[in-house]
């Protein structure tokens, strides 16, 4: 039967029109991401990838799934989208080589209130920018619309990846051994993790976002959107000149230090790392005093200026972390492996 409203999928909040716009304005961001092993361009109903695989005798998929979290509130906030793309990527394929493995494609899935064609290109530019500094090719993705579920002027993003490794080239941590070295890269910042207690925090000031503060360097906004650090192409570089002396890394992502530092070890090795050589960042001195933070709780909960943390021989310590520099990095010394129950002991 047919409605006496004249009802339409445009007049129930979704613009067809739009969604044809969006596909347009991003294409030139795709194909710039584009690496061998790419087939059928873009636009198809899957992704089409031809894994690059020569010389692996035992080819293992490594896949990891992320989103930006609560972080997208501050774009909103600031309404600038270019950034949180980089977020998602790095949210994935930063999980991904901690295996060894070397990130090969990508898709993203982007929810929107309402499709604006010109912010939609912003965050596949993000997206693309983050592929690019992974090596990985945006393969698809899906924009959907998704009326009376969010407000116009809102989105979520997430993303997923998939990377190869041999077998016999695979990092988990089992060699990690008491008298190995822990050493950190240096983070961006905050990346995307504990967005929801930096909110809390600086409720008060997210008002005044573009306001300069003069202890971060930057304004507030500036500091809180720092795109989250793409640590693939230094990390697959070490792993693949040092091979089996790289054997831990770990994302320091949800639950900062102390979950995940433990992630990349076997269960009779604990980790012992020094605070105070953990790089300074004022975002998170100011986050703890200002909110009143414990020490244990911003531990738990932020990388604390080490963005991933390796385990490595400590004959190969200086070397790897010479290696690490050369690569554009900021590597440090951070501590040590000892004897012990798995975890991880800040001295």
């Amino acid at each position: 039967m047919q409605s006496s409203k004249s009802d339409s999928y445009a007049k129930a909040g979704v613009d067809i029109t739009a969604g044809y716009e969006s596909v347009e304005m991003i294409k030139p961001h795709i194909k710039s991401t584009f690496r061998s092993g790419v087939l059928g361009g873009f636009g198809g109903f899957g992704g089409l990838f031809e894994p690059q695989l020569s010389g692996m005798k035992r080819p293992i998929a490594v896949s990891g799934t992320d989103g930006v979290g609560t972080k997208l509130k501050i774009a909103f906030l600031m309404d600038k989208h270019d950034t949180v793309g980089v977020d998602c990527v790095a949210m994935c394929v930063n999980d991904i080589v901690c295996t060894g493995a070397e990130p090969q494609f990508f898709l993203d899935y982007l929810a929107v209130g309402k499709n604006v064609p010109g912010r939609v290109e912003r965050i596949v530019a993000g997206i693309a920018d983050g592929c690019r500094q992974a090596g990985c090719a945006l393969v698809g993705g899906e924009t959907a619309e998704h009326p009376d579920m969010m407000p116009e002027d809102e989105y979520d993003l997430a993303g997923f990846s998939v990377g190869f490794v041999d077998y016999d080239d695979m990092i988990d941590g089992k060699s990690v051994q008491s008298g190995d070295a822990i050493i950190g890269l240096v983070s961006s910042g905050l990346h995307s993790n504990g967005f929801s207690l930096v909110r809390r925090v600086f409720a008060d000031d997210l008002k005044n976002l573009s306001i300069y503060m003069p202890d971060l360097g930057c304004t507030l906004g500036e500091e809180l959107l720092r795109p989250t650090k793409v640590y693939v192409q230094p990390l697959l570089y070490v792993i693949r000149r040092f091979g089996k002396d790289i054997k831990g890394i770990s994302n320091i992502t949800g639950g900062g230090l102390f979950e995940n530092v433990p992630r990349m070890l076997p269960e009779d090795v604990r980790a012992v790392i020094g605070a105070a050589n953990l790089p300074k960042m004022p975002v998170f001195d100011i986050l703890a005093r200002k909110g009143g933070i414990p020490a244990r709780d911003m531990y738990n909960t932020f990388n604390m200026g080490a963005g991933v943390v390796l385990a490595v021989g400590a004959d190969k310590a200086d070397a790897v972390m010479a290696a690490l520099s050369g690569q554009g990095e900021s590597p440090i010394l951070l501590g040590h492996c000892v004897s012990g129950e798995r975890g991880l002991d800040l001295v």
